[in-house]
């Protein structure tokens, strides 16, 4: 039988958008189901390849791929914005296809590049419901107050993964990695959280810093990116058409009236790889 936990000699693609950085294995010629010491092995920026989520391609039964992902602590994510816009580049590129549809533990992504030569994701609805973030009970999600010194109330928001945006005057003042990891483990978030911190620059603008859970901080998130645009729009602080600046770059968010969201930004290849028996367990 073959040992799909076998990852020596499996080709790998080095992705990222905006420096929030992948491994991508396609893995629809060859089952590969990775062990979380090989993920974290993997992950490891000295010693493997390094990444923020490893990303497996498989086949889908009703779309275009199946993207399974992989935080670097070895846990699993349901979903990945950025993620699925470099997955989107690999179909498009090889189908030829304008428009593809990328499954995920949260649903399908449809993607497609756009005329100004970005990466479009509909990464759909966004929910507010304490049971779909989730929650441990029921409380405000628009005003939930983790009782965290010199931090405000934050707003709750599942984008097929749970996350936690606090709007901030002084980005730089804050300690993210003090504050963060407290926040991520908080027992009101069962499956624990994304956290991000938002500065507003203007109607059309916001800065935004990221705490990736499984991961720490990372220099972009695309859901993450999506969740402070909903959190800054039900402020009534911008528009519903936003740039979200981030340590690696911009993306662009919006939010339409069918309440879906769509997330635009750069899709970028880094190199190729081949893995070897280092490691395997």
């Amino acid at each position: 039988m073959e040992n799909r936990n076998n990852l020596d000699g499996i080709p790998f693609k080095k992705m990222h958008g905006l420096g929030n950085d992948f491994v991508v294995i396609d893995s629809r010629y060859k089952e590969i189901e990775p062990s979380n010491l090989q993920i974290k092995k993997i992950s490891d920026r000295r010693t493997g390849i390094g990444f923020d989520q490893l990303l497996i391609i498989k086949e889908s039964k009703h779309n275009d791929a199946f993207m399974s992902v992989y935080n670097a602590n070895g846990s699993v994510v349901e979903t990945c914005g950025n993620g699925a816009r470099c997955i989107a580049k690999i179909i498009m590129n090889e189908s030829k296809k304008e428009k593809v549809v990328i499954d995920t533990l949260a649903g399908p992504i449809t993607a497609w590049e756009n005329s100004n030569g970005l990466i479009s994701a509909d990464m759909g609805k966004p929910s507010m419901d304490w049971r779909d973030i989730p929650l441990s009970h029921e409380i405000s999600t628009i005003n939930l107050d983790l009782r965290i010194k010199n931090l405000p109330p934050g707003i709750a928001i599942n984008i097929g993964n749970p996350h936690i945006v606090f709007l901030v005057k002084n980005l730089k003042a804050l300690k993210i990695d003090k504050i963060a990891p407290q926040i991520e483990h908080h027992n009101i978030f069962p499956e624990n959280t994304n956290v991000e911190f938002v500065e507003y620059i203007n109607k059309n603008h916001i800065k935004m810093r990221v705490w990736e859970r499984g991961v720490g901080i990372t220099q972009a998130c695309g859901t993450g990116a999506c969740a402070a645009a909903v959190a800054s729009i039900i402020k009534n602080l911008t528009e519903r058409s936003l740039t979200v600046s981030l340590d690696g770059g911009d993306l662009q968010i919006e939010w339409l009236e069918n309440n879906n969201i769509i997330l635009s930004g750069p899709a970028h290849d880094s190199f190729n790889g081949i893995t070897n028996d280092k490691l395997n367990e």
